[in-house]
């Protein structure tokens, strides 16, 4: 008898065990870039303005400058921020689901690693979208198609330049309004 219960705890144990270390690997992806950083940025922020659906850059931001700034030796980060209306709007409309808008604007992070390589990191909006109900989840879960045509690169087509933050701190481009 003990031997069973103490089977169980020990699967228990394990099991949870086990979906915390892999919580980070569901919950973001992170794909190697065939591209060097600034024109990953440069063909992810063209993407976001071809895909349709209301998307508009919102920001570019160097998170990395400001660590350099004070002191610290960091290698390149690029987060590019990136809104559409029709998927923001049902979430900022619902009481119940508001607090989501912490997750607004979309960010895509494109950052180099010590070996040398440029990978590009994005939540994994259908996942998540599916642990807040279905309002959430089918406006999420179309977000996710999104992102996959943010990240589909052709590599027969020149690189496009990269578009930098204007003064008002949004992108060049975006179509005003700066976002969600």
């Amino acid at each position: 008898m003990w031997k069973l219960i103490g089977g169980v705890v020990i699967g228990v144990v394990l099991t949870l065990g086990l979906a915390y270390a892999m919580m980070s690997r569901l919950m973001f992806t992170e794909t190697e870039s065939p591209f060097g950083l600034e024109e990953t940025v440069a063909r992810i922020q063209h993407n976001i303005q071809n895909t349709g659906n209301g998307w508009e850059l919102s920001g570019l931001r160097n998170p990395a400058r400001a660590v350099q700034a004070d002191g610290g030796n960091v290698l390149p980060v690029m987060m590019i921020e990136a809104c559409s209306t029709k998927y923001s709007k049902p979430i900022l409309k619902e009481d119940t689901v508001r607090f989501l808008s912490i997750l607004m604007p979309c960010k895509v992070s494109v950052y180099k690693k010590n070996d040398g390589k440029i990978y590009i990191g994005t939540m994994n909006a259908g996942l998540m979208g599916k642990m807040f109900g279905p309002l959430v989840g089918d406006v999420m879960s179309q977000v996710a198609e999104d992102q996959k045509k943010f990240l589909s690169f052709d590599p027969s087509t020149p690189a496009p330049p990269m578009i930098l933050p204007t003064a008002g701190g949004g992108a060049q481009g975006g179509g005003g309004g700066g976002g969600c």
